[in-house]
């Protein structure tokens, strides 16, 4: 997905107005302290490695206490206010969204989670340094429950893995050191602890056009064309 700015004209939005503006547009906008982003149209590589991701995770997940969501869930972190006085916080879409028991909702609408477990993002140029960096300190700071942040390149087989660990004890990680490991090559398998998931590359990546020296298109089996 890429941003489109909002005008430095257009004046500044409380959270409330925010969600209620949303809450009725057709296409689907982010909030970051106030201002505005429409999310533009992803481009098919992009929606293939989200599906796949669904495909993958989602028969490992049954019969858990996570649950697996994926774009429409809205995802909001910053400090808790007053309704309607704040323009501080940030409202994403992530591309996968895993919660592990019942869900913390901002309100009654149900469309904005509070406690994500994992939050996984497929990197698009517009957008890659905004996930690797603004987004991803948010996401640090005010997600108490998120355990692993994963970052999935578009056009090559690399998965970069942040993941928390839970300390001794504790409901959640309240830990504030990441551990970071990079995933490269179709063969490459990314665990998930937290949620007693993997993530095969190879099936990531099914469908997929990939940039290298031999430019490969997988097949829906996951084997090399």
């Amino acid at each position: 997905m890429a941003f489109v700015p909002a005008h430095d004209a257009v004046p500044r939005m409380t959270m409330e107005e925010y969600l209620t503006q949303e809450r009725l547009a057709e296409e689907r906008h982010e909030y970051l302290d106030g201002y505005v982003y429409a999310m533009a149209g992803e481009s098919p590589d992009h929606g293939r490695i989200c599906i796949n991701l669904v495909l993958s995770l989602g028969p490992q997940l049954r019969d858990t206490p996570c649950e697996l969501f994926s774009k429409d869930l809205k995802v909001r972190c910053g400090p808790m206010t007053r309704a309607g006085q704040s323009q501080r916080g940030l409202f994403a879409y992530p591309d996968v969204v895993v919660v592990c028991g019942p869900l913390q909702l901002h309100d009654q609408v149900r469309d904005v989670v509070l406690n994500p477990t994992v939050l996984i993002e497929v990197l698009s140029p517009s957008t890659e340094a905004f996930d690797r960096g603004e987004k991803f300190r948010r996401y640090q700071r005010w997600l108490p429950t998120l355990r692993d942040y994963v970052l999935v390149a578009q056009d090559r087989p690399v998965v970069d893995h942040y993941t928390r660990p839970v300390e001794a004890g504790a409901a959640w990680p309240m830990s504030r050191s990441w551990r970071y490991m990079p995933y490269e090559g179709l063969e490459a398998v990314v665990p998930l602890d937290s949620i007693g998931c993997t993530l095969a590359l190879r099936d990531v990546y099914a469908r997929v056009t990939l940039a290298s020296s031999e430019e490969e298109e997988l097949d829906n089996t996951g084997e090399r064309g």
